[in-house]
């Protein structure tokens, strides 16, 4: 029967409104009178009757006029009372004259009674409807809003106008709240979660608590992972309030919620000091870091920014989004899109020569490990030489600034990318000491939450597919840090740079990545399955070791470790080598990367000081079908 109305016509709808008015006037008008009169009543008065007749019309007349027929029942607000008032009045001040003027018997007390009759009938019936609309949960699906504050009742509305979900129960940990009931919704503590849960037959909990501090946030969370609930969250309160998202888009907890921490708010100074009204080059432009480093750099106006990428499709992509939000802000920066290789030395000359570039973040870097050990002379070319042909470009040319993104990888290396990366930063040293004008600085921290390559992507994608995740080791743990901020400190780093300096970030506690993913299958709504549980959602597979992967990350080589003016950035000092001395290594690994002499790399990569311990032999895919008379070689796990 309701559906059937509400499909129908808004005229119809209309017409069918006026005729519930009329009879709301009907009962309030007679309503009036019996209460005053009782069994006395004029209810047989033509008079009284002709009255009424005036009245109700005048008073339809009336409602239309301040717009009461405009609004739609299902959206109907507390607004309602003052639309209603000034109609409801106009009634009753009709009722008084017209009484007075067609000398119809009006006791005083009746016009009072009339107006509040009218006044509750009218707005009663609207949100009486409202209600009886908003509980008809149809194919909606129950949840529990977390957090009755202004953003968790604005969800509330939203959802209640939707048709999507049906908010049965706030939870709040503010005990002043609790067993208020706001617009018919019930706030309960946290400790009632799991009876909700269970009482409604939740499945999803949506998080309205955009402005509360990341540790609280952490907390809230964690108390929500057992719960047989995915957990969903409403829009940071930035994105809110510049219009960027609406309090009904929705999202899936981000595990930067569970890892992140409180941001130290970024030195404007630092943040300016190599950027604003300088050109600025990014090399690997198009990549996890060095988009977001380009993203941060843009911000600070630089006169021109040049984005180098080897890939056709990785600069496209940036380049597309950064002109479209210089455009969009007035920015007036230059962004310059340049396909190349850092392993081409001339290319980068010309291009740092004749755009006159003053700062250069080297972001383009082999990061995979696995994939450079099965390929190890693209490592090696990509990742010290890329490096070396940079740097000296940036010397012929003039550059003021440079810095490295490096990785904790460089740490007492076990893989051959973390050796390329030492190898990287100690040719940066060197060079800092030969160079004039050149200040050379690399940054070195830890994974960045959903680069490419990130577990963090990749579990996501595992379970969108229902799983397993696999999990190298179970103990195998990481340091995290979100992307923004890594960039943001990248940048402050150099800029406290005075030459050679290897810079460190604070990454916080190390994350255990079981764990990690554990929480994120919760997260989602599902179980985890195992031989305890085997009819669970999610399974948790082990797989071991890859080629060159620690269990541990380390972001200090040495016990020499200094703050800064900066809480999350420190300076170390390491050990490092002449040009002299580490040109003559780099000139016989230039030599046995020629030849694709693997075990020549593999033994340079020894000597030279960069802690170089592999835990695997040669793994590069080439050298391995050259080495090998078993046809089964390349399944075998180096």
């Amino acid at each position: 029967m309701l559906t059937q109305l509400l499909s129908l016509p808004r005229s119809a709808k209309r017409i069918i409104m006026l005729a519930i008015d009329s009879t709301l006037i009907l009962l309030a008008f007679w309503g009036a009178f019996w209460v005053r009169m009782d069994s006395t009543a004029p209810y047989t008065s033509s008079a009284h009757w002709q009255l009424f007749l005036v009245i109700a019309v005048s008073t339809i007349l009336l409602f239309l006029y301040v717009g009461l027929y405009r609004t739609v029942l299902r959206y109907v607000t507390a607004k309602i009372f003052g639309v209603a008032f000034f109609g409801v009045v106009g009634s009753t001040i009709l009722l008084i004259s017209l009484s007075y003027f067609f000398n119809v018997f009006l006791p005083r007390t009746v016009p009072v009674i009339y107006f509040s009759f009218l006044m509750l009938f009218v707005c009663g019936f609207r949100l009486f409807i409202r209600r009886l609309l908003s509980s008809a949960v149809g194919d909606r699906e129950s949840v529990i809003i977390y957090g009755a504050g202004a953003s968790g009742r604005q969800l509330l509305t939203a959802l209640i106008q939707g048709d999507k979900y049906f908010p049965v129960a706030f939870v709040d940990d503010n005990s002043a709240l609790h067993k208020v009931v706001i617009h018919g919704v019930a706030v309960y503590n946290r400790a009632s979660l799991p009876l909700l849960v269970q009482r409604y037959d939740i499945n999803k909990i949506l998080l309205a608590m955009p402005s509360i501090t990341m540790d609280k946030r952490k907390e809230v969370i964690s108390s929500l992972e057992n719960l047989p609930c995915e957990v969903l969250s409403i829009p940071g309160m930035v994105d809110l309030v510049e219009g960027n998202a609406q309090i009904i888009s929705l999202k899936k907890v981000s595990i930067d919620d569970l890892l992140g921490r409180e941001s130290v708010k970024p030195d404007s100074v630092l943040l300016a000091k190599n950027i604003h009204k300088k050109v600025v080059m990014v090399t690997g432009a198009g990549g996890s870091i060095g988009s977001e480093l380009c993203r941060q750099i843009l911000k600070q106006s630089p006169t021109v920014l040049i984005l180098f990428e080897v890939s056709e499709f990785g600069l496209y992509s940036i380049e597309k989004e950064l002109s479209g939000i210089a455009r969009n802000e007035n920015y007036g920066v230059r962004i310059i899109p340049l396909l190349g290789t850092v392993q081409k030395i001339n290319r980068l000359e010309t291009i740092m020569r004749t755009f006159g570039v003053e700062t250069v973040y080297h972001a383009a870097a082999y990061k995979h490990v696995p994939l450079v050990e099965y390929n190890v002379v693209e490592g090696v070319r990509n990742n010290i030489f890329g490096t070396l042909y940079c740097a000296q470009a940036a010397i012929a040319t003039g550059v003021d600034t440079f810095i490295l993104v490096s990785t904790d990888k460089a740490v007492r290396p076990t893989n051959t990318m973390g050796a390329t990366k030492r190898m990287s930063e100690l040719v940066l040293q060197a060079l800092s000491q030969e160079s004039g004008q050149t200040c050379f600085s690399m940054v070195r921290f830890g994974n960045v939450l959903g680069s490419s390559g990130s577990v963090v992507p990749l579990f996501e994608k595992q379970i969108e597919h229902g799983g397993p995740i696999t999990l190298t080791h179970k103990d195998i743990i990481r340091y995290f840090m979100t992307i923004p901020e890594a960039s943001q400190l990248v940048i402050q780093a150099g800029a406290m740079a005075k030459g050679g300096d290897v810079f460190v970030l604070d990454m916080g506690d190390p994350v255990k990545i079981y764990d990690l993913a554990t929480r994120m299958i919760k997260l989602s709504g599902l179980t985890i399955k195992n031989e305890t549980h085997p009819d669970g959602d999610i399974e948790i597979k082990i797989t071991g070791l890859r080629p060159g992967e620690k269990l541990y990350e380390e972001l200090l080589i040495g016990e020499q470790v200094h703050g800064t003016t900066h809480p999350r950035i420190m300076t170390a000092h390491e050990e490092m080598l002449s040009w002299e001395v580490l040109s003559e290594y780099i000139d016989q690994l230039d030599d046995a990367c020629n030849k694709f002499e693997h075990d020549e790399i593999r033994a340079i990569l020894l000597k030279v000081p960069t802690g170089f311990q592999p835990t695997d032999g040669i793994c590069d895919l080439v050298w391995q079908a050259r080495h090998s008379t078993d046809s089964n070689a390349l399944k075998i796990k180096c």
